[in-house]
């Protein structure tokens, strides 16, 4: 697994929402984050629907970070964005396993399973908050 551009993308148009604290345009969006505003719009209306910003139409319209920055955790914008965090693609599916019958037979999988776990354990342990306060404990 790795962590897409637009997950990327996604915690900076975060990060940028909660440093201003109130509704900003995609245009500003998108230029203070330096991503194509077409881009940011897709990364917003995902945003959206998980209930981390909000959108406000008309004149004066934009978006607004609904949710506490102090409880947004990069582990949650991750998985919104991109799914699942797993190193590996045989942890997402047994269909992309070769081991699928019997997959406590490969030790990888336990292997990579473990360090997706602990991957996903302290990316939940940092919150946007932390990142703009930089309070980071790695």
């Amino acid at each position: 697994m790795r962590i897409t551009l637009e997950s990327d993308y996604a915690l900076r148009i975060i990060s940028v929402l909660a440093e201003c604290g109130t509704v900003v345009d995609a245009s500003t969006l998108a230029e203070k984050t330096s991503v194509s505003q077409r881009f940011a719009l897709k990364i917003l209306h995902k945003l959206v629907q998980g209930n981390i910003v909000s959108s406000y139409k008309g004149v004066n319209g934009g978006y607004k970070l609904k949710a506490d920055p102090a409880l947004i955790t990069l582990k949650s914008v991750i998985e919104l964005i991109d799914g699942p965090i797993a190193i590996v693609r045989c942890l997402e599916s047994s269909e992309t396993c070769s081991m699928n019958s019997d997959k406590t037979a490969c030790i990888y999988h336990h292997i990579f399973d473990k360090i997706s776990l602990e991957l996903a354990a302290k990316l939940q342990n940092i919150t946007i908050e932390d990142v703009l306060t930089k309070r980071i404990q790695i």
